[in-house]
C-alpha cells in the first residue's frame, strides 16, 4: 500500500500510550542488579503544563451548505458505532449548549478543528484547511463560551490561518523559540480529536527541519494525531507553543506514529502579515529548481551535493535579468548558503519584493556572483514549445548518441543560445535516461554550440570516468551523468 502525506483535516492529534520497560538478566545475580540511571528515571508529569496552557486552546467548528446526510463528515460508520455502543457523544451531533450560536437554517456542521489564542484581544491561530471555504467559524473556549469568528486571513501555501473573535481579557499562549527545540525533547499537543474537546497527547520531537513542503521545514514528532486536532498547539516542557499540529504520515489517513507541526516562528511571520495585509506577500525570482545529487555534484566539480540546480528560468523574470541560466547551481542567496534545494524558496519567499540581493551560482566548474532584484510572487504560467523542422542526425558512438542541429527558429523559441538535439540514445546514454527530443546544452562542463563541437568534445571523453551532461527536456533542465565504461 502506498505511503502518503495526509492533511490533518483528516488526520490530527490523538492519544498516546506511554509504557515502561523492564530489563531482565539471565546469567548471574550481577546481571539482575538494578541499573539506577534507567530504573529510577520517571516519565514527565504534564499536569501543571496542561492547567497552564489548556485554557488558551480552543475548539473550532465550521459550517457550510449541506452536501450530504446529517452524519459527521470526518467520521466513518465504524467509529460512529463505537461512540454509540460506549455511550460517547457523537462529535458535531450533540444538542447545542446554552448560548450556542445555532447554524443558519439550511447549513450544517462542516468540520471540527483546533486553534490557540495568541493574545488577550481574541486573535486565534489555526490551520488554513480548518477554516478555508467555511460559511461560519464558531470558536468554543474551555469555559464553554462560544463566539462566531471572523476570518482575518488564510495562507494555503503554509496552511496557516488567523481568525478573530470579539472578546477581551482572554487567556493566551506564550510563543517559544524553535531554535532551542531539540530532537528527543518531550512535547504535548492539546486539541479536539473527533470533536472530543481538550484532549491531551504526548510524545517526543522525532526530527527538525523535515522537508515536506515548499515553504516550511516541519517539526516531526510521534505525538498522536487524529481528525479534529488540526491547528492545535505543539507545546514544549516550558509551556511554550513551538508549532501548529498540521499533518501526519499515513497509509490510510489514520495516525501511524509520525506527525508534523508547522514551526511557530514561521507561522508567526505568516500570521503577522495576515493581520496587517490580509494576505502574505512573498518574493520570487522566477526559477524552477531541483536537488543536486551526489553523482552530479562530483561530475561537475561541485564537490558535495549542495545548492539548488536551476531547471528552467522564466522569461523576463528577475533571475533571467540577473543572468541566471538553466543548469546553474544556486549556492548562496543573500549571504545564506543553500544546503538543499528547499532552502531557496524559503529564503526568496521571505525576502521583501523590490529588494536587491546578492546571489552566487556554480556554472561550468566555477562560481559566479550576481545581483537579483526580488519580485512579488505570482501565479506561474505554463509555457508551450512547438516543434520545427530539424536537420538529419549525426551519429556519435562514444556516448551512444545520435544528435542533430538545433536551428535558429528553435533556439529563439526555446530561448537557448546553442545545444544539439538527441535523435536517438543507446547504451550508456540510454541507461542514464537520455531520450529522443532532449536538448543537450553542455557536455563535461563545456557549453555545446553545435553538432561539430559536440562531436569534438565527445571524442575526447575518458571512457573510464563519468561525464556530466546538461539536458533540457520540455521546459525543464537537469544534469544527467553518463558512465561510458559500463
Amino acid at each position: 500500500m502506498r505511503l502518503q502525506i495526509s492533511s490533518s483535516k483528516r488526520s490530527t492529534m490523538g492519544g498516546a500510550l506511554l509504557s515502561g520497560a523492564m530489563l531482565l538478566g539471565f546469567s548471574s545475580s550481577a546481571a539482575l542488579a538494578p541499573r539506577p540511571a534507567l530504573a529510577q528515571a520517571g516519565l514527565p508529569d504534564f499536569t501543571e503544563l496542561v492547567e497552564r496552557v489548556g485554557p488558551a486552546v480552543v475548539n473550532i467548528r465550521t459550517t457550510e451548505r449541506p452536501h450530504r446526510n446529517g452524519t459527521s463528515p470526518d467520521i466513518d460508520e465504524d467509529l460512529l458505532d463505537f461512540f454509540r455502543r460506549f455511550g460517547v457523544p457523537i462529535p458535531n451531533q450533540t444538542p447545542p449548549r446554552h448560548g450556542t450560536p445555532l447554524p443558519q437554517e439550511g447549513e450544517q456542521t462542516r468540520g471540527v478543528g483546533s486553534g490557540f489564542i495568541l493574545n488577550a484581544d481574541g486573535y486565534v491561530m489555526t490551520n488554513a484547511h480548518v477554516v478555508d471555504g467555511a460559511d461560519d467559524v464558531i470558536i468554543t473556549l474551555t469555559d464553554r463560551r462560544e463566539f462566531k469568528a471572523k476570518i482575518v486571513g488564510v495562507d494555503k501555501r503554509t496552511d496557516v490561518a488567523l481568525v478573530k473573535i470579539d472578546a477581551s481579557g482572554l487567556p493566551f499562549v506564550r510563543i517559544g523559540d524553535v531554535a532551542r527545540l531539540k530532537v528527543g525533547e518531550w512535547v504535548i499537543a492539546i486539541g479536539s480529536p473527533f470533536g472530543l474537546d481538550n484532549t491531551v497527547t504526548a510524545g517526543i520531537v522525532s526530527a527538525k527541519a523535515r522537508d515536506t513542503g515548499d515553504f516550511l521545514p516541519f517539526i516531526q514528532t510521534d505525538v498522536a494525531i487524529n481528525p479534529g486536532n488540526s491547528g492545535g498547539p505543539l507545546i514544549n516542557m516550558r509551556g511554550e507553543v513551538v508549532g501548529i499540529n498540521s499533518q501526519i504520515y499515513s497509509r490510510s489517513g489514520g495516525f501511524m506514529g509520525i506527525s508534523f507541526a508547522i514551526p511557530i516562528d514561521e507561522a508567526s511571520r505568516v500570521a503577522d502579515q495576515l493581520r496587517i495585509n490580509g494576505r502574505v506577500i512573498r518574493g520570487r525570482i522566477g526559477v524552477q529548481i531541483d536537488q543536486v545529487t551526489k553523482d552530479v555534484a562530483e561530475s561537475i566539480g561541485l564537490g558535495k551535493p549542495a545548492g539548488a540546480v536551476v531547471r528552467s528560468v522564466e522569461a523576463g523574470a528577475p533571475a533571467e535579468k540577473a543572468g541566471v541560466e538553466p543548469g546553474d547551481i544556486i549556492t548562496k542567496f543573500d549571504g545564506h548558503l543553500i544546503d538543499k534545494a528547499g532552502d531557496l524558496p524559503r529564503l526568496v519567499g521571505a525576502t521583501k519584493p523590490g529588494t536587491k540581493v546578492a546571489m552566487q551560482v556554480f556554472r561550468r566548474g566555477g562560481y559566479k556572483d550576481m545581483n537579483v532584484v526580488v519580485a512579488e510572487i505570482e501565479a506561474e504560467q505554463a509555457a508551450s514549445v512547438q516543434r520545427s523542422e530539424r536537420k538529419p542526425p549525426t551519429a556519435v558512438g562514444t556516448l551512444g548518441l545520435a544528435v542533430s542541429e538545433v536551428n535558429d527558429a528553435q533556439r529563439r523559441e526555446l530561448k537557448i543560445k546553442g545545444g544539439v538535439r538527441v535523435d536517438s540514445a543507446e547504451g550508456a546514454a540510454a541507461r542514464a535516461g537520455l531520450r529522443e527530443g532532449d536538448i543537450i546544452l553542455s557536455l563535461d562542463n563545456t557549453e555545446v554550440s553545435n553538432v561539430s563541437q559536440f562531436e569534438s568534445l565527445a571524442s575526447r571523453i575518458d571512457r573510464s570516468k563519468p561525464v556530466n551532461v546538461l539536458v533540457r527536456r520540455g521546459e525543464w533542465v537537469s544534469y544527467v551523468v553518463i558512465r561510458p565504461g559500463r
